[in-house]
């Protein structure tokens, strides 16, 4: 085979345009990073809404480096065309595209020359969409468009396109045109291998085996026969077989038994043990001719999804087993990095995953408004053993169900299978996010006399076409037909199920901005958290780089623009004023700094008492609720510089509730809430083994660093992979131990610690509201640097100390904390190379005292 890959000299647009000259223009913004005319900068997603608009033609001439005579197939392959598009060489249509998600291979071997013309012309995404829903006569297709505040496009649901490129909730309407990855010319005699995929098995006579599955274009117009040889030697494995492809598109399955006296480590989530892979090499010698070696890396790991009855509680568990090993699941929700995927690199996905991985998470869900991720993504999930909750990329809306649209998603779904399969970091397949829900709890309206149009659809879509392939393509993974799902239930029922909420079976979605997010009884017992989370905003340096001095207040019309929310920007107001006082800083930048650092103090306390409440519900079951076995917070990562629900800026800097997740997400950890006026405190571990250890349990009043009292309790068994009560005591008994104390003037801390230095990190709980606290008083916390480490000293209790370098790229070990002793030292770790100058001129230091 001979690949030619176009690319090199070509411009950027407002995407990866590998092998573009653009006719016409030259002058699109994408490129301009940081400055005036870069998309994020104020308000330029309105600005610049004229590109998406207009339609757009890509060409070049190239030149063939090969003797094209030479060759019986020459293939135009595209790996990503976004989106519709007519593909022409030297002025003869080749082919057209009109889905983002498929892999697009044209036949060119009668029409490629020495030296040739080549045009991509793109037909504008919204036009595109607006004109598919006009010609969808029969009936519409809900949501027409998004609600005004997000300032997007319509018909987002009409085009197999990135859903929230036409706008979200948090992010902006970019809808792209281009070519998003690679593209190349291939030219081959005889056969080609276009797909080549790896499958474990782990068989009942306890041995492991490895299903390969090849797919070759065969050009040959008779079967060609050959030897495959598979080698992993590190297993002491080595298999010969003799193969025949038939004409058309052929395909080879292999089953490898591994030898059976080698020892196979198997892929464990993070924290949970190694990722072990091993090096494999697969040699294909075709009587034909030229021999293919294909280097790859084999994994072994076993998932099943346990949907099964649980005593004392009605419905069915939810929770995934690994390797045999019941996993509680801690993470979160992947939204795309950026709206211009060309700037997403490797640098990008390795931060923001290295952070996930960091915060002690094992697992994230690559949600379904977004796209199905880049190789390098998964790859970068096998290593760190974060496991991926795959969605198909259909989100909040109901979808068309004409052959055209079919024919295009099963081809999507096809070439989006057989190119992820490998990564043991993936799963489960999940067939859409909240469109169950969306018909359920009629979302949009729908008279009842049209709703079963919609659930025919529905189910026509999700399981008589995905979930057909899914079974088809991968027998290693479970599937479930949308997020939140009742599961087993909702296929009961049709595969739309009454109440898709329903806490006792599958999993559930749950927000509420209006109620006091500390009182842990408003959360839902369910049996999977999927998706919980509240909004925040990004640092002060985050939003600097994209906005000017007349943007920074709460109030501009800059942070309106921005909350692409429905009141988000009051709802956060309203949570803080719970627990905080708000800012009255006559300083107006001062004012907004402080606003920003309590909007990320209020998300980082409420998500962590929502967490903690999942986590410590996952070994009881109380009014036939419990057995929670997965916390996955919304969301992630960010896709623009503006106020979300995610834990990581733009750009990768954690806010605090990053901070707060390496602690709630901790492998141990001490967690309390109060209930019929008792403090309890729980044991939650997701050690492998059970554990003898000690419970520190201290009260501070707020005025003071010397503890007022404080209780050692030993020989405390937290049992492996689970939540048991340790501590018990009525509030009242508490506060007349610790002589002097009452809610407002005391506060609790307390931590786990055992043999061979395992510690748990030290919790807190707040006896009242911080803004009715009595006794805290402005501390001073100053510091001394050394090589990054900052030497914290407080005069008094200080809560929620935060440090911020700006714009210089690291992390802190910890952020966010109670201080509660004199000394503190906090390290920091630098992502790229920086100096104690430039930290110490850049650190600002705030707690809660210091928001006047």
């Amino acid at each position: 085979m001979m690949p030619f890959l176009l690319a090199g000299d070509s411009c950027k647009v407002s995407n990866q345009m590998n092998m573009a000259i653009v006719t016409g223009f030259s002058h699109l913004p994408a490129i301009c990073v940081h400055t005036e005319r870069d998309p994020y900068y104020r308000f330029n997603d309105v600005m610049y809404r004229w590109i998406s608009l207009d339609n757009w033609t890509y060409s070049r001439t190239f030149k063939t480096p090969f003797d094209v005579r030479k060759w019986q197939k020459v293939n135009l392959v595209f790996e990503g065309v976004d989106t519709v598009a007519q593909i022409l060489i030297n002025n003869i249509t080749v082919g057209r595209t009109d889905n983002m998600f498929s892999r697009y291979s044209f036949d060119i071997t009668s029409i490629i020359k020495e030296v040739n013309f080549v045009e991509v012309r793109f037909l504008s995404a919204i036009s595109y969409a607006a004109e598919q829903s006009r010609c969808h006569t029969a009936y519409s297709i809900p949501p027409a468009c998004p609600p005004p505040v997000q300032k997007g496009e319509c018909h987002a649901n009409f085009i197999r396109k990135e859903q929230c490129s036409f706008s979200w909730d948090w992010g902006p309407s970019f809808p792209t045109q281009g070519i998003w990855k690679d593209v190349r010319i291939e030219a081959y005699n005889h056969y080609h291998l276009i797909y080549f995929t790896l499958t474990p098995f782990f068989g009942n006579a306890q041995q492991w085996s490895l299903e390969i599955e090849s797919i070759f274009d065969v050009v040959s117009s008779k079967p060609v026969s050959g030897l495959v040889t598979v080698s992993i030697p590190k297993l002491q494995t080595q298999q010969t077989y003799s193969v025949k492809l038939q004409p058309g598109e052929g395909s080879i399955v292999l089953l490898v038994n591994i030898n059976e006296n080698a020892t196979v480590e198997t892929w464990w989530p993070n924290g949970h043990g190694k990722q072990t892979g091993y090096n494999m090499t697969t040699v294909f010698i075709m009587e034909a001719g030229y021999k293919i070696e294909k280097f790859s890396k084999a994994y072994f790991r076993t998932v099943e999804l346990v949907q099964e009855p649980i005593s004392g509680s009605p419905g069915l568990s939810f929770y995934f087993r690994i390797n045999g090993r019941p996993i509680f699941i801690k993470g979160s929700n992947w939204i795309p990095a950026d709206s211009f995927q060309d700037r997403v690199t490797y640098d990008t996905l390795r931060l923001l995953l290295k952070s996930a991985a960091d915060a002690n998470m094992n697992a994230l869900r690559v949600w379904g408004g977004g796209v199905y991720e880049q190789d390098e993504f998964y790859d970068i999930c096998d290593e760190l053993g974060i496991m991926i909750w795959q969605d198909f990329m259909f989100a909040c809306a109901l979808y068309p169900t004409d052959q055209n649209y079919l024919e295009s998603i099963r081809a999507e779904v096809t070439h989006q299978i057989r190119r992820l399969k490998s990564h043991p970091s993936i799963i489960l397949w999940s067939g859409n996010n909240e469109n169950e829900a969306a018909i359920a709890s009629n979302w949009f309206s729908v008279p009842y006399a049209d709703r079963e149009v919609y659930v025919r659809d529905y189910v026509m879509l999700y399981v008589k076409n995905i979930r057909e392939i899914v079974l088809a393509e991968d027998k290693s993974r479970p599937f479930i037909a949308s997020s939140p799902t009742n599961g087993l239930e909702s296929v009961k029922e049709g595969w739309l199920s009454q109440n898709p909420y329903d806490t006792h079976y599958g999993d559930t979605h749950f927000y509420d901005y209006s109620n006091d997010c500390w009182d842990w009884t408003l959360y839902p017992k369910t049996r999977f958290a999927s998706e919980y989370g509240f909004q925040s905003w990004p640092s002060f340096s985050t939003l600097e780089k994209v906005s000017s001095a007349e943007d920074w207040s709460y109030t501009s019309n800059f942070s309106l623009h921005r909350q692409h929310h429905e009141n988000g920007n009051d709802e956060m107001i309203q949570q803080i004023e719970r627990h905080f006082k708000l800012p009255q800083s006559t300083n107006p930048i001062k004012k907004f700094k402080d606003m920003i650092y309590l909007t990320q103090v209020m998300q980082a306390q409420c998500v962590k008492t929502e967490t903690e409440f999942y986590r410590f519900s996952q070994s009881e079951i109380i009014k036939g609720e419990g057995h929670t076995m997965g916390a996955l917070y919304w969301q992630l990562n960010d896709i623009w510089q503006a106020p979300s629900w995610a834990s990581l800026e733009y750009g990768g800097k954690w806010k605090l509730l990053h901070y707060f997740a390496q602690n709630f997400f901790a492998p141990l950890l001490p967690v309390a809430y109060e209930d019929g006026g008792a403090l309890y405190i729980y044991g939650v571990s997701d050690l492998h083994t059970d554990r003898q250890l000690t419970l520190g349990v201290t009260v501070h009043t707020w005025s003071s660093l010397e503890p007022v009292c404080s209780l050692v309790k030993d020989d405390v068994t937290v049992k492996a992979q689970s939540a048991v009560p340790i501590y018990k005591e009525p509030i009242s008994d508490l506060l007349r131990r610790c002589r002097n104390c009452t809610r407002k003037s005391c506060v609790v801390t307390f931590y786990l610690v055992g043999e061979g230095g395992l510690r748990s990190p030290t919790n807190h709980h707040f006896l009242s509201s911080l803004k009715d606290a009595v006794g805290l008083e402005k501390t001073h916390v100053s510091q001394q640097d050394s090589i990054y480490i900052f030497d914290l000293q407080t005069t008094a209790i200080a809560p929620f100390v935060s440090l911020d370098v700006g714009s210089i790229k690291g992390r802190f070990n910890e952020n966010g904390f109670l201080m509660t002793k004199k000394r503190k030292l906090v390290v920091f770790y630098p992502w790229e190379p920086t100096t104690v100058e430039e930290l110490e001129k850049s650190l600002s230091l705030t707690s809660l005292m210091d928001v006047v």
